[in-house]
């Protein structure tokens, strides 16, 4: 390749790496803002969805080796209470994504224990696959994939039960908290799909 024909290609490469760097500018808009009504349902809806998993968890299940919250339930939270209208915040995205997540990462955790660095993001990147395959993305399923990964002993003990308690019943119990309060200002309607 002559001098000019390497200058050309050098040219060409800085345009597509200075284009590169300007996609990240984003735009000058800010999200619009919620009414005070929208803050009170969604406020309301995650306190009784949060608290009906912790009433089952310190109440219910104090004593056994069972847990019923886990930090991904908090972000569901603010998807189904707060972006009610998003498709991943459906209810076969919250129990779709959770449960499959929760499959993907006990199964991560049983292959690679001693390999931690290796089985939480296999755990995540797996469960993204896994969530869009089969139509069921959830971001916090990422959170249960890596928690049943980096989880504590009693999260790891549990072994595929995690999948049932606290992914599975917990996601239910989140989506009837949902259910019930959602529907209450008329102009709200949830789900906007089941499948």
């Amino acid at each position: 390749m002559a001098f000019g024909g390497e200058l050309r290609f050098m040219r060409g490469n800085w345009k597509s790496l200075i284009d590169y760097f300007r996609k990240m500018k984003g735009t000058s808009e800010s999200p619009p803002r919620v009414s005070s009504s929208e803050i009170f349902w969604s406020s309301t809806g995650a306190f009784l969805g949060i608290v009906s998993l912790t009433v089952t968890n310190y109440k219910i299940l104090d004593g056994t080796d069972l847990v019923m919250v886990i930090g991904s339930f908090g972000a569901s939270a603010v998807l189904v209470y707060g972006a009610a209208e998003s498709p991943l915040a459906q209810p076969r995205n919250l129990i779709g994504g959770h449960v499959i997540s929760a499959i993907v990462g006990v199964t991560a955790y049983q292959l690679l224990d001693a390999e931690l660095w290796l089985g939480a993001p296999l755990a995540v990147s797996a469960a993204i696959a896994a969530m869009h395959a089969t139509r069921t993305l959830h971001p916090p399923g990422g959170g249960t994939a890596l928690i049943a990964v980096i989880g504590s002993a009693k999260i790891h003990a549990l072994g595929y039960l995690f999948v049932i308690i606290p992914t599975g019943v917990g996601a239910i119990l989140i989506l009837v908290v949902a259910l019930l309060v959602n529907n209450m200002p008329k102009n709200k309607q949830y789900p906007k799909f089941w499948h």
